[in-house]
């Protein structure tokens, strides 16, 4: 195990594990891993964390992860022997509870691999990808196969299998390219839309995110998700995650029927007979090497041979290849598959048929990679009595996001999800759908047909009305009118008679820090960035872009992993100091009724002074200061961090730092007038403009 694992064993940080390593001579060696990442054994780190007291009992799961990723096979080889096991425990148990009173190790480990065989062939069908069940291979792996058994008797075999792929998801994100839940989802729905999802295929299924949203969709058309009528179809080239998802699928929905090879989809199709009601797939973008040099006189490239850069419309040939007539295929591809020259033939070959029924673009963050608005393609495979439709949907929701988390936009996936689905169903339903300007349009394929063939949404568009109008840009000059009157009643001004202390000379304020006072207690710091979505009712988060433009909360938080539990935000409240630690700006929020709630984000530090010793707006108005920040910041690096233990305040009496509260509340008030206002000017103006281009405002 690594130090990130005796970390999470002994609920620490990492950095405590190397002070360990460092103050304690009997602390473990390493058995293994390199000089900047050793390995530990598990038995010796757990009796050390005992004999010092930091550790009582290590948890099962914690145990079976631990002797999955230190089997001598590798931790993909191990995870298959441990989803094979679950099977055979949730679907043989009586068999499995005989077998798991031998307590021979050998014996176990001999009789295992025809259980196991019988149970995935029964299961699976016999070309499964889940190989490598031999006695041999098993030799090692009876302290995996017993604890296995013992978490699926306390977590189900299901909930078991998806918390040690998800760890192991997790601790490899640049080996694998995953399909979040939120596109996986609304692809799932726009197949579903046209029919029962009876046949499903993903010739790329990766870990299996396509077809198990298949799977729950077309539970809830039934009463019991057993009974879903759906059968299961994967193919993956990677014969580790061939094996991984083949279980996660026959381990979700007890009856469904799943059929998985492990083999290059294009270059060794494994289902070459098959006729689908769906196919979802997100295929690997921008692949020189798909076969094009071998495949030049394959049947599948029926609407034209793509080129070598064009692999992505190679998978979309092959998806209507192995649809049957009138299926619908749902892919995702990057956006460039609708401009780029070289596709252009068969793109317009596509419209001219009838194939490709719908273009919607994602919001950036939909999907790896994260900076990129992908697209949705949905295609219908021509026949079955329905004529093709002359026209293409065009939708576009790579506006819809909240903010900023985790550094990237998070969509707002309720909306994208709707506004896609209603523009979908309505179209497929009559063939034509109400133009919403900037969001959806139905076009003539025939229009489409010129020296481009683009099909990129935002081109065939036309922009939201400009304003709403004149009438509209009438009333947001009235508001503009009203917040510039009143930036002029709130410019501060001094008031005759104030009599502050003489700060000249030598008659100096005795200062304090932030640091002091939270030794103290007069307040309590506290850093963001911490905590998963609960279950339900998750807050949004308040992000450091958010308290430097003062706006409200945008973020969101991210889901919970499979491989943990999920983690308490930090939650600010009325009256609390948050203060971005980025970016070398003198920036002091004091949060108010409308704010509180909401989730501390990343690069934010939160003060909550007590109220009895120290006034909120008195404190956030001296940390402002330009020279405080000055002095407390970092310049070690190419970002600027603040420290904020060390940005100082006067010591005052409670009553002093109440009238230089009040009037720090007054400057926040003016400073929040000068943004509104500079809002509406920027919206009249862009308004004004779009209006004189577009026709809807005369230049009188």
């Amino acid at each position: 195990m690594t130090a990130a694992g005796i970390a999470r064993l002994a609920g620490v940080g990492r950095a405590a594990v190397s002070n360990w390593r460092r103050r304690h001579a009997d602390f473990p060696k390493p058995v293994g891993g390199t000089e900047t990442s050793p390995a530990f054994a598990l038995r010796d780190i757990e009796q050390w964390l005992r004999d010092q007291g930091k550790l009582a009992e290590v948890p099962l799961r914690e145990r079976v992860w631990q002797q999955l990723v230190g089997h001598p096979a590798g931790a993909a080889a191990a995870l298959r022997q441990a989803g094979a096991v679950l099977l055979l425990v949730r679907d043989r148990p009586s068999a499995w509870r005989q077998l798991r009173a031998a307590t021979d190790d050998a014996e176990l480990t001999g009789v295992l691999p025809a259980m196991l065989d019988s149970v995935l062939v029964a299961r699976l069908g016999s070309e499964h990808p889940v190989g490598g069940l031999t006695r041999e291979a098993l030799a090692p792996s009876a302290a995996l196969v017993r604890a296995t058994g013992d978490l699926a008797a306390v977590d189900g075999a299901d909930r078991a299998y998806a918390f040690l792929l998800g760890r192991h998801l997790d601790a490899n994100p640049r080996q694998y390219t995953l399909t979040p839940p939120g596109p996986a989802a609304l692809m799932a729905e726009l197949a579903a839309l046209a029919g029962p999802l009876g046949t499903v295929l993903d010739p790329a299924c990766g870990a299996g995110a396509l077809l198990t949203a298949a799977q729950e969709r077309a539970a809830k058309d039934t009463a019991e998700p057993a009974d879903a009528p759906v059968t299961l179809h994967g193919q993956e080239a990677d014969p580790d995650l061939a094996a991984l998802s083949a279980l996660r699928l026959a381990l979700d929905v007890p009856g469904t029927q799943v059929r998985v090879r492990a083999a290059d989809t294009l270059r060794a199709d494994g289902f070459p007979q098959l006729a689908a009601d769906a196919v979802l797939v997100h295929p690997p973008f921008n692949e020189r090497n798909w076969g094009h040099d071998e495949l030049a006189y394959d049947p599948r490239w029926e609407y034209g041979f793509p080129a070598r850069t064009e692999s992505e419309l190679a998978w979309v040939q092959h998806a209507l290849a192995r649809l049957r007539e009138g299926g619908t295929a749902v892919l995702l591809m990057p956006p460039a598959v609708a401009s780029r020259r070289s596709g252009r033939r068969i793109r317009a070959d596509l419209l001219r048929r009838g194939a490709l029924r719908a273009v919607i673009a994602l919001p950036a963050g939909a999907a790896p990679p994260n900076g990129v608005p992908l697209h949705l393609w949905v295609l219908r495979k021509p026949g079955g009595g329905a004529p093709p439709t002359p026209q293409l949907l065009v939708v576009d929701t790579a506006d819809l996001a909240t903010g900023q988390t985790a550094g990237r936009d998070k969509p707002d996936w309720q909306t994208v999800h709707t506004t896609a689905v209603d523009a979908w169903q309505a179209f497929d339903r009559d063939g034509d759908i109400e133009e919403v300007p900037g969001v959806r349009r139905s076009l003539a394929a025939i229009d489409l047909l010129d020296d481009d063939v683009d099909l990129a949404p935002a081109r065939h568009l036309p922009p939201p009305a400009a304003a709403g109008g004149p009438a509209e840009l009438a009333r947001v000059r009235d508001r503009l009118t009203a917040t510039l009157a009143r930036t002029t009643e709130l410019t501060p001004r001094p008031k005759a008679g104030d009599t502050l202390p003489d700060l000249t000379g030598s008659a100096r304020w005795p200062l304090t820090t932030v640091g002091e006072l939270a030794r103290s207690g007069a307040l309590v710091l506290r850093s963001g960035g911490a905590g998963t979505a609960p279950a339900e009712g998750a807050p949004a988060v308040l992000t450091d872009h958010d308290v430097i433009a003062g706006g409200a909360p945008s973020g969101t938080l991210p889901e919970a992993s499979a491989s943990g539990p999920a983690e308490e935000p930090v939650l600010v409240r009325a009256g609390d100091v948050v203060v971005p630690v980025l970016g070398g700006g003198a920036i002091a929020r004091v949060v108010d009724d409308a704010t509180a709630g909401a989730a501390l984000g990343r690069n934010l530090t939160l003060l909550r002074p007590d109220p009895a010793a120290v006034d909120p707006w008195f404190l956030a108005g001296f940390l402002r200061g330009t020279a405080n920040n000055r002095q407390a910041s970092s310049y070690a690096s190419t970002a600027t961090r603040l420290d904020v233990r060390r940005l100082q305040l006067p010591r005052l009496p409670l009553a002093e730092q109440r009238r230089y509260g009040r009037r720090f509340s007054d400057l926040a008030t003016f400073e929040e007038a000068l943004r509104q206002a500079s809002r509406l000017g920027e919206q009249l103006v862009r308004g004004l403009y779009d209006g004189l281009t577009d026709g809807s405002v005369g230049p009188d």
